[in-house]
């Protein structure tokens, strides 16, 4: 599936459409939903979701005041360029892409195979590993984008080789969010990403924070250099500094609406979904968190009653999945119950996922905001 095309029965991007408030269709439930996704619906898919479908190094907005974030778009504009050959030319898949100093042009043809993005969250990182994508000259089946979660799935479904072979002829694999909290799942993708780079896939990527580290800073390129080890020597690290940008001069989010408004506004908004917070909770207990994205397939809001604070951290982890899924798909997020911000308890929120549950408040704060003509139109 193109990313740029809809899924069936999905909105085209943008806005999504709302009925007027004398609607007779009923809301949809996330609840009633047990989406199966085949193998090769996984390899389809591997593009920037909706959200970045149209972002390019053109539209990002670096920070005046941090310099690293117009380095970045440099050096990944120069990084692109390189991959102008295909896997295994007669350059032997060795061309070099990071001439880091200034005014430099790229290497050829000894240089890193990969560049890793570090930063916090909110500072455009997937925007920019998205414009990395479509700046980069091959066919959309010659190059992957997608979470560590949705690569560990492919591997899950495909098998270790098949997904090898899958993937060799690529030029270029995207990995957002790195998953470094999880050493089983590391040795897998590393074992699958040192294959890659000797078939001559170029690599990129993004990570979280390793459990245990509360925050430390804002940065992880330690880590994720530490624990990719042997393939630590085809990434240079970009470090890009910078604060939230979805918080830069932005109202504070939409205090939550009554289940009343929530009600109303879900039945006036043709393909808007309607749950009770405790039972989607539940239910995605049941759905594993690959098919969290084909969950949300058509929706054009997803609108929830009785928010409260998450119960234990495997439900929370599971929630940051969904709230991940609705931000790529801009699914506007409206709710009853308590603010988004109170989510996570104290603990979360100082302990090794921290990193996580507040980029979880971050997107589900940005999708509150969108939500609010939902409640204005119902």
């Amino acid at each position: 599936m193109s990313s740029s095309s809809p899924a069936p029965g999905s909105a085209p991007s943008g806005r999504p459409p709302i009925a007027g408030a004398a609607s007779a269709s009923a809301p949809l439930s996330l609840c009633a939903r047990e989406p199966h996704v085949p193998a090769d619906r996984l390899v389809a898919e591997m593009v920037p979701p909706p959200r970045f479908d149209s972002v390019r190094f053109s539209t990002y907005i670096p920070d005046p005041n941090q310099p690293s974030q117009s380095e970045a778009v440099r050096v990944l504009e120069a990084f692109a360029g390189g991959l102008g050959e295909a896997p295994g030319a007669a350059s032997g898949g060795r061309r070099g892409f990071l001439g880091f100093g200034r005014g430099k042009a790229p290497k050829t043809p000894a240089g890193p195979r990969g560049v890793y993005l570090d930063g916090g969250y909110g500072v455009g990182k997937t925007h920019l590993l998205a414009s990395l994508w479509h700046a980069t000259p091959a066919e959309p089946s010659r190059k992957a984008f997608g979470t560590f979660v949705e690569l560990t799935n492919l591997v899950g479904a495909l098998g270790f080789q098949q997904t090898v072979r899958t993937l060799s002829g690529h030029r270029l694999l995207c990995i957002d969010e790195f998953e470094l909290d999880d050493p089983g799942d590391t040795v897998l993708v590393s074992s699958l990403l040192a294959r890659l780079v000797e078939a001559g896939v170029a690599l990129a990527a993004t990570s979280n924070t390793l459990p245990g580290k509360l925050g430390e800073g804002r940065f992880a390129a330690a880590d994720f250099l530490r624990e990719i080890q042997g393939l630590s020597a085809h990434f240079r690290a970009l470090r890009i500094d910078g604060e939230d940008y979805r918080h830069r001069g932005l109202p504070e989010a939409p205090a939550p609406y009554s289940d009343e408004q929530v009600t109303r506004a879900a039945r006036a908004a043709e393909g808007a979904s309607l749950d009770d917070f405790t039972g989607l909770l539940d239910h995605l207990a049941r759905v594993h968190p690959s098919r969290y994205g084909a969950l949300t397939d058509g929706l054009t809001a997803v609108c929830l009653t009785g928010v409260r604070p998450v119960p234990d951290q495997s439900t929370a982890l599971r929630l940051v999945v969904l709230a991940d899924r609705l931000y790529d798909r801009e699914v506007p997020v409206l709710a009853s119950g308590l603010p988004f911000d109170r989510l996570f308890s104290e603990e979360m929120l100082k302990g090794g996922y921290r990193k996580k549950y507040f980029r979880a408040i971050s997107r589900l704060t940005a999708l509150a905001r969108d939500a609010a003509r939902l409640v204005e139109a119902a």
